[in-house]
């Protein structure tokens, strides 16, 4: 039976199946790439690589990962201060860049990646 506390973590990890399933469509797919991709990083304190879908726009070789709900949100806080290495997948390749996470004033979050 799953407790209260991995409930929300399997349904999160459904949704995030599901988007991808979506991505990876020939219907929808290439709509949705423009403005969805998967980005792989290592933690910092576990060392444990992840990857998670975002939203994204790109602007030549800079991206700018807006982080929606930052509060209940722990990936980006991987890029805090000097940032870190990311990899993210675009236009069907996987690209490497620096990450570098910041909040403006109203708490907003960003990722602004540089490949």
């Amino acid at each position: 039976m799953p407790t209260a506390k991995t409930l929300p973590r399997q349904a999160v990890d459904r949704f995030n199946a599901f988007i991808l399933g979506l991505r990876d469509s020939s219907l929808l797919g290439p709509w949705l790439r423009r403005s969805l991709t998967i980005v792989t990083y290592t933690g910092r304190r576990s060392g444990r690589t992840f990857s998670t879908p975002v939203g994204f726009r790109r602007d030549g070789d800079t991206v700018i990962i807006g982080v929606m709900m930052p509060e209940r949100k722990k990936w980006w806080r991987n890029f805090l201060g000097e940032g870190g290495p990311i990899m993210i997948e675009l236009d069907g390749t996987t690209r490497t860049g620096h990450a570098i996470a910041e909040r403006d004033s109203q708490g907003r979050v960003s990722v602004t990646v540089r490949l």
